[in-house]
């Protein structure tokens, strides 16, 4: 009895101690993890701010790595030179200011066939090809026969007019007396209805006496064949030329230009035509009054005599036309100031800095040994009149070395 109450007096004790050490420990799991969780917070803040800066320096350098060579890669479009340098190279620099321009103006001309002087032998008439009298690169005379040709139609007007002809004669042989004046005005026009008939066919306005039905075609004027593109036995219908018959006795030269030089050219004036060496006097037919979409040039037109068949349609010349008295101001650079740079052409200018750079310009005329210039440059602009090519080297030579080099 007295051992059950003794441990029931000690469980008594014990049990609150019990109940007290399970708190203090349970305290002390809670605190020891949240001084874990801020120290590992506090050491991953002070990590992210030493790392920040060392990234954010990377990137830059990356970036600047990247600018450098991106623009190594460019084209360089200024070169700087010292006097000294370009003394030696030759180049010289002058300030742009406007100027008349007058003398000769050069412009590219093609060589065409004279229109007025070109003809395109066709049948009126379908017809088959019987037999060829001349052939491609022939030079033939006024009416020489070029070819004959048959055909069914031709065969019944031919008919037609032989009738119409007899019976105009029979009644005309009788007369008055023994016709009417009815009947021999009907073979009047039934004579001049076969004879129309005849020549809108391409027939002579009499019969030959044959109804075979066929025909030859005959050159209207003297002049070389340029083109024959049929064969024998072959069938023609009406509008289709068999041969091109072209008086090469003068040629047309289309000059292309700038429409602002084009007023300054009257019909008449004189215009010199280089071709193969050689110079051809010729004279202006006319201005064209409408400016090309697709070239923005106008066309003036000239017509020069080809004395030997120095000229053929297609040829490509140069032209030189009188300019006029240079009445009006323009800009204007040495045409040999002028360079290509990646497909523009250019003109270096010399900047505040007196380094020469390269600006794209808008030609216009050549006259003589100078090109105006429509955009691009301004009065008082210095640019390098000499010496150009020995400045667009200096620049490739510069974009090799920098950009390539490393």
């Amino acid at each position: 009895m007295m051992r059950t109450r003794a441990m029931a007096s000690m469980r008594t004790i014990l049990t609150p101690l019990a109940a007290s050490l399970l708190i203090a420990l349970a305290g002390c799991s809670k605190e020891a993890p949240s001084k874990a969780s801020a120290s590992a917070e506090t050491d991953k803040q002070r990590t992210a701010t030493d790392i920040k800066p060392k990234e954010e320096a990377a990137e830059a350098d990356h970036q600047e790595d990247g600018e450098d060579h991106e623009e190594s890669e460019g084209v360089a479009t200024t070169v700087s030179m010292d006097a000294a340098a370009m003394q030696a190279a030759g180049i010289r620099v002058q300030a742009l200011a406007p100027s008349a321009i007058g003398g000769q103006l050069r412009a590219p001309g093609e060589v065409l066939d004279n229109a007025y002087g070109t003809t395109l032998i066709t049948p009126r008439v379908a017809a088959l090809v019987v037999r060829r009298h001349a052939k491609l690169g022939d030079e033939v005379r006024g009416g020489a026969p070029l070819a004959t040709l048959a055909s069914v139609e031709v065969s019944d007007a031919q008919a037609e007019l032989r009738i119409a002809e007899q019976e105009w004669r029979r009644v005309s042989a009788l007369g008055t007396e023994a016709v009417s004046g009815r009947r021999i005005g009907e073979a009047r026009i039934a004579v001049d209805r076969a004879r129309a008939k005849s020549q809108a066919y391409g027939l002579p306005g009499t019969s030959s006496g044959s109804v075979n039905g066929q025909f030859t075609l005959s050159a209207p004027h003297a002049g070389r064949i340029t083109e024959d593109d049929f064969v024998v036995g072959e069938r023609i219908e009406p509008g289709r030329a068999l041969y091109r018959l072209v008086d090469e006795s003068t040629v047309w030269v289309d000059a292309r230009l700038p429409p602002g030089r084009v007023p300054d050219l009257k019909p008449g004036a004189e215009a010199t035509i280089v071709a193969g060496g050689e110079r051809i006097t010729g004279k202006v037919l006319r201005t064209s009054h409408r400016t090309s979409e697709s070239t923005r040039n106008a066309v003036v037109r000239i017509e020069v005599p080809n004395e030997n068949d120095r000229l053929h349609g297609g040829d490509f010349v140069d032209v030189y036309l009188d300019a006029g008295s240079g009445d009006t101001s323009r800009l204007s650079v040495p045409t040999t100031a002028l360079v290509q740079m990646q497909g523009d052409t250019v003109v270096f200018r010399q900047n505040t800095a007196s380094a020469l750079e390269a600006v794209s310009v808008r030609t216009g005329a050549v006259v003589g040994d100078v090109t105006t210039i429509e955009e691009g440059l301004k009065p008082g602009d210095r640019v390098v009149v000499e010496g150009a090519f020995a400045v667009k080297a200096s620049m490739l030579k510069s974009q090799l070395g920098e950009g390539h080099g490393h």
